[in-house]
């Protein structure tokens, strides 16, 4: 295992940190996995989301509106001053769209469980199995739209045009969508003109559901052309 560490560790929790936190009345633990999952069994104290892809219901081609993120967390009890844990069964996936969506709407104190619940469940952590959904008092949670942290469509078309050397596109979807031999029902396929392709999966352990090591990733990521000078946009 390399001795190298992440740039951000701090995005990363592992299940240790997590059990000794479970009753501090100012985290909120989500379990992002579908909700039929949850009320089989779930880290106590966590809250199920009833949309973990956080579309807005109205168009889902986009993701919720300020107001409508704004009343899905004050459901679940997360104010300005939560710290928030996501975690899933599925290698992060849904949990990282937790975190990318605070994210995006300026809530900085959020956190992912690397390895998720099977690596909870396989160091034998606390479960609960109570079939009912926690609830929190109400809360206050304030979006704040971070546009440079998104990118839109007019801005990655005009990149393409000036082929901007200084920007990658990076293809994270299957080798099959990439090639377009999976259109997953949309109208048009293939990918990004320029674009690379790395699927999100493999910077996971299939195994221990925990992200690759630090310099493994790193070397990865180097083979593609992602590189720190260069600015990546994912999709």
């Amino acid at each position: 295992m390399s001795a190298e560490v992440f740039a951000r560790p701090d995005l990363l929790v592992d299940p240790q940190w997590l059990h000794q936190r479970l009753n501090d009345p100012s985290l909120r633990i989500v379990d992002c996995d579908p909700r039929d999952a949850y009320f089989r069994i779930h880290i106590p104290g966590a809250v199920p989301v009833p949309d973990n892809y956080y579309k807005n219901p109205d168009d889902r081609r986009f993701m919720m509106r300020p107001e409508q993120f704004k009343a899905l967390m004050e459901s679940l009890g997360i104010g300005d001053d939560t710290l928030v844990v996501g975690y899933d069964a599925r290698q992060s996936l849904y949990a990282a769209r937790l975190w990318w969506c605070l994210t995006y709407y300026g809530h900085s104190k959020v956190k992912v469980l690397n390895g998720g619940f099977p690596r909870w469940f396989r160091e034998q952590r606390p479960l609960c199995l109570c079939g009912a959904r926690h609830t929190y008092p109400p809360a206050t949670f304030t979006p704040r739209p971070t546009p440079s942290v998104l990118a839109t469509a007019e801005d990655i078309k005009e990149r393409i045009a000036r082929q901007d050397t200084d920007t990658v596109l990076w293809d994270v979807r299957s080798l099959a969508e990439y090639t377009g031999e999976n259109t997953r029902g949309n109208k048009r396929a293939g990918h990004m003109p320029g674009a690379i392709h790395l699927e999100w999966l493999e910077l996971v352990d299939r195994e221990s559901h925990t992200f690759k090591d630090p310099a493994t990733l790193r070397r990865m990521l180097a083979e593609k052309g992602i590189t720190p000078e260069k600015e990546v946009i994912a999709y």
